[in-house]
């Protein structure tokens, strides 16, 4: 089980681990030993996440994202298929996490009436300063 929140926890069910061979330095190791993970959470199945979180990880998770609504996380970063499963299971937590935050609301405002004046006598400034820079006439 991998825990989220204190309300919020991932089944071992929901989570599939597929180990596969690495990229990268490893020299003859890495033609032998399985160390990449392909983590895959079935977020849109999961019965531990609500509806509004499960369409905020949907968005976050972007291209990792598939059409059953699962969730595919590769890791290949270390030579070390432990520690590659711990960083693909910290990811997932990270991206949850994320999810569960809700985004504020926006309440629109108006600007003061102050700051109306402003810019109002800035930009008249500026259109003065302009309208000096116009052709100098010859009085000689």
């Amino acid at each position: 089980m991998l825990r989220i929140s204190d309300d919020i926890a991932i089944e071992d069910w929901e989570l599939t681990e597929v180990f596969s061979r690495s990229s990268g330095p490893g020299g003859q190791n890495v033609n032998k030993v399985s160390t990449a993970v392909d983590l895959r959470f079935e977020a849109a199945r999961s019965p531990n996440l609500p509806a509004p979180v499960k369409t905020r990880l949907k968005r976050l998770a972007g291209r990792r994202w598939t059409a059953d609504g699962a969730v595919l996380i590769r890791v290949e970063d270390t030579r070390s298929q432990a520690r590659n499963r711990e960083i693909a299971r910290e990811r997932l937590a990270e991206l949850v996490k994320k999810a569960l935050v809700a985004p504020k609301k926006r309440r629109p405002t108006r600007p003061t009436l102050g700051s109306q004046r402003r810019r109002l006598k800035a930009k008249k400034e500026r259109g003065e300063i302009k309208s000096l820079r116009g052709r100098v006439t010859g009085e000689d």
